[in-house]
């Protein structure tokens, strides 16, 4: 065992030296270019907004689900468990469970490294669960079997502790889309230079050979005073000695370049598994494919990372002997829900077709069970009277 520090059960923090760095320090640094140009670190893509928005729309998502730990079967909510305490309130001190869940959501989809987290452990039972800067702590795989060992400050920590979510293919989606979030990237400081500094001059002063500076100087105060000031527009220019303005045209790519901006936006959609809609980019949304968009966001984006989230926390928060009794789920129910009347026709079809029970159905909508509200029966054929018999002496 290593040394704990006398505040708190937890690894001291040890000082690493920078001679020989590792990948995780060169992508915070933007050690890695793109052929765009750009030195993009993990920090830098999310001044890119649909990189910022993608990450938060999943990350957020997945936070905001109702989470639970039940026994294997899935039949019983253990809500007295160590573990529940910690993600449905506070994992430590300044952290809350929905916190945790989102950053390393969050963490997963940035770096290659992954979304790791230490659990704390007191007498084998989980009493704290810290995320820590990228970094401190270290993961290496067997290069047969792919089993991971991980360390904390370069201090050997048993994987049972660790809360480890991985992306596929072993590398984050921003770094696979690194080149695509570069152009982007790029495209928005240009954007900025344009508006801001006019980074492309709207034409150029021709002066013929043989020109004295005295007549330049008096062309270049004249163009200033009508073209450069405030409220100048339509003023007509002035020109010395045979000078002669040449406008400059916009080639097909700057005329395109709103155009390039949102294609981009695609490429980081599709990078990240997100419909474009959830990016704001609405150029082809529609009432009914929205909808259907949303789906697809559930099960080919959100539902691997819910996967991923639930194995990963399963296997950091339960000991060995005791993962073959215990689960945790996230509720997916808050992202199929339909609006209140669609809601209630499917409801009251089960009902009727006594799938559920009516005390089921108004589980569904948060509301509290009522008095003989456990029978399966249909209320559309069904009469008070004989309602109130079965209920008082049992179906015969």
């Amino acid at each position: 065992m290593w040394p704990f520090s006398k505040q708190k059960n937890q690894p001291e923090i040890e000082a690493k030296s920078l001679s020989v760095p590792e990948d995780w320090l060169l992508e915070l640094f933007g050690a890695t270019p793109t052929y765009s140009g750009v030195s993009l670190s993990a920090e830098a893509a999310l001044r890119v907004p649909a990189v910022s928005s993608a990450i938060r729309v999943i990350s957020e998502a997945v936070a905001s689900l109702d989470i639970a730990v039940k026994t294997s079967d899935e039949r019983q909510t253990l809500n007295d468990d160590a573990a529940a305490a910690l993600l449905t309130g506070a994992a430590n001190d300044w952290t809350s469970g929905y916190e945790l869940i989102r950053d390393l959501v969050a963490d997963a989809l940035r770096y290659d490294a992954g979304g790791m987290a230490w659990v704390n452990r007191v007498n084998g039972r989980p009493v704290e669960i810290i995320r820590y800067a990228q970094g401190v702590i270290s993961v290496e795989y067997d290069p047969v079997t792919g089993e991971p060992s991980y360390r904390i400050s370069n201090r050997p920590e048993p994987a049972a502790n660790i809360i480890h979510l991985r992306s596929p293919f072993g590398r984050a989606p921003l770094t696979l889309a690194k080149e695509a979030i570069g152009v982007a990237f790029v495209m928005e400081r240009h954007a900025a230079r344009l508006f801001g500094r006019g980074a492309r001059p709207s034409g150029a002063l021709k002066f013929p050979k043989g020109m004295g500076e005295e007549s330049v100087k008096k062309a270049r105060a004249a163009w200033r005073a009508t073209h450069e000031g405030e409220d100048t527009g339509g003023q007509t220019a002035i020109l010395y000695d045979g000078a002669e303005f040449e406008p400059f045209t916009f080639n097909s790519t700057d005329a395109q370049f709103l155009e390039n901006r949102k294609f981009q936006i695609l490429e980081i959609a599709r990078a990240f598994r997100v419909p474009p809609s959830m990016l704001f980019e609405l150029d082809r949304a529609t009432w009914s494919n929205t909808e259907q968009m949303g789906r697809e966001f559930l099960v080919y984006c959100l539902e691997p990372w819910l996967r991923a989230m639930e194995g990963a926390l399963r296997r950091g928060l339960f000991l060995p002997d005791e993962r073959a009794g215990k689960v945790i789920r996230f509720d997916r129910d808050d992202l199929t829900r339909a609006d209140l009347n669609t809601r209630a026709t499917v409801i009251n079809s089960l009902i009727s077709s006594r799938t559920i029970n009516p005390n089921e159905g108004r589980a569904w909508l948060g509301l509290l069970p009522r008095e003989g509200g456990n029978e399966f029966l249909n209320p559309n054929i069904t009469s008070d009277a004989s309602v109130d018999k079965e209920t008082d002496d049992g179906p015969e």
